[in-house]
């Protein structure tokens, strides 16, 4: 995309996650290539962060034309984070030119999402949290339940959908953190430096700290097999 063009519409930012993963597959050149939690915890940072989706994507192509341009390259790009400072660098670079706001959903802009995907969705989440077997989490699915009575209704309005969802998520991780023992908390902080520290030199240390919990919260709901709740997630 050139630099002359404006912002994408508010709601193709729910393909935040996927125009990303494609975007990085094709400039290693392997769509085999899976990104890891780190990956996917570096771009939920950067979506909470209002990073535009352009910046990512110019931010990847950028990295790789300089890793591709070095005489020697004797070691494959095998993480996003990679792309991370020149990605914050684009992300700086449209906001001092004014080009990197989100643009606000209008009542004519064609709604991101089919009814029937959204029910299905939540429905998903409803019985996942369930299927764990621990009553814990069991407020968190009769609130999904209550969505779903209101969701003709809230539909139309996606962003305040995600707010409410986004909300229970918050509320099923601090009920998954507060199950989880003191060995386990270890573990999952050791997992992370390991593979957080060698692109450390590449971010700033907001960039770390949001990276950093954005890992520990992915990580965490997987190990306890709870879903995502963000529309952001929507398959």
């Amino acid at each position: 995309m050139s630099s002359g063009e404006g912002p994408r519409p508010w709601s193709t930012y729910f393909n935040y996650f996927t125009e990303i993963e494609e975007h990085f597959q094709k400039a290693r050149g392997t769509s085999l290539f899976l990104l890891s939690p780190l990956d996917w915890a570096l771009i939920e940072s950067w979506k909470n962060s209002g990073v535009p989706l352009e910046a990512v994507l110019r931010g990847i192509d950028i990295a790789f034309e300089k890793w591709r341009a070095r005489r020697s390259r004797t070691q494959m790009v095998n993480s996003l984070a990679f792309c991370s400072q020149a990605v914050m660098v684009e992300a700086q670079r449209m906001a001092d030119a004014g080009t990197g706001g989100r643009q606000e959903s209008t009542p004519q802009e064609e709604q991101p999402f089919a009814p029937e995907a959204l029910r299905s969705f939540i429905e998903g989440n409803a019985a996942a949290i369930r299927g764990t077997g621990i009553a814990d989490f069991e407020p968190v699915a009769s609130s999904l339940d209550q969505i779903l009575d209101e969701l003709t209704e809230l539909a139309k309005d996606p962003e305040k959908l995600e707010e409410r969802l986004t909300v229970l998520e918050q509320k099923l991780i601090a009920l998954a953190r507060g199950r989880q023992s003191d060995q386990q908390a270890l573990e999952l902080r050791e997992r992370l430096a390991a593979q957080i520290g060698p692109y450390k030199s590449k971010m700033t240390a907001p960039q770390i700290a949001m990276l950093e919990a954005q890992f520990l919260e992915r990580t965490l709901l997987e190990t306890a097999r709870l879903p995502r709740l963000s529309l952001f997630y929507v398959g």
